[in-house]
């Protein structure tokens, strides 16, 4: 299975899949998803203007049947860093190696392109994401980030006291 640049075809299922993932608390609930927040996750528009952003990069991956498994966002920084976001595998499909077969592709792919390291941030209170990453020589690098409070884009707080951690792996030479 190979990361493949998504197109607008792809954006509607790429949008459900993300809400479904990090949002729904329904049967099939994933193990991560976010219940300190209420609402969509993301949408069609903002997913849009995301992928706009120029050195933006979504990323979808497939099994060779065309099903739809993951995706993620990739986004080319300076000095070789790349930040990535919205790394979602379907949720019926989780607890099988996917998420860490996802990751290490993006890792792969970035790795193709010259990067050297990846960031990222996670919810402070999403211990178990958190521990995830870590598991996968992702390291908590002691900074931080303010939630987005006012922004309701991305879904409404249930709590206050929500900041972002942020993770870096260096993927070596």
């Amino acid at each position: 299975m190979e990361l493949q640049p998504a197109t607008d075809a792809d954006y509607p299922e790429i949008v459900a899949l993300t809400n479904r993932a990090f949002r729904d608390t329904g049967p099939q609930a994933s193990w991560n998803v976010e219940d300190i927040i209420e609402g969509e996750r993301i949408n069609l528009s903002l997913l849009r203007d995301d992928v706009a952003i120029p050195g933006a990069h979504l990323l979808i991956w497939r099994d060779a049947s065309g099903e739809h498994l993951g995706h993620v966002r990739l986004d080319a920084g300076a000095d070789g860093a790349w930040f990535l976001g919205i790394l979602t595998v379907r949720p019926d499909r989780q607890d099988a190696g996917l998420g860490r077969t996802l990751l290490a592709a993006c890792e792969d792919w970035v790795r193709a392109r010259g990067g050297q390291r990846i960031a990222m941030t996670v919810i402070h209170q999403r211990e178990t994401l958190i521990a995830w990453y870590v598991r996968r020589g992702y390291v908590v690098t002691g900074q931080t980030k303010p939630f987005p409070y006012d922004d309701t884009r991305f879904g409404r707080p249930t709590q206050a006291g929500l900041y972002f951690d942020v993770l870096e792996k260096d993927l070596g030479a």
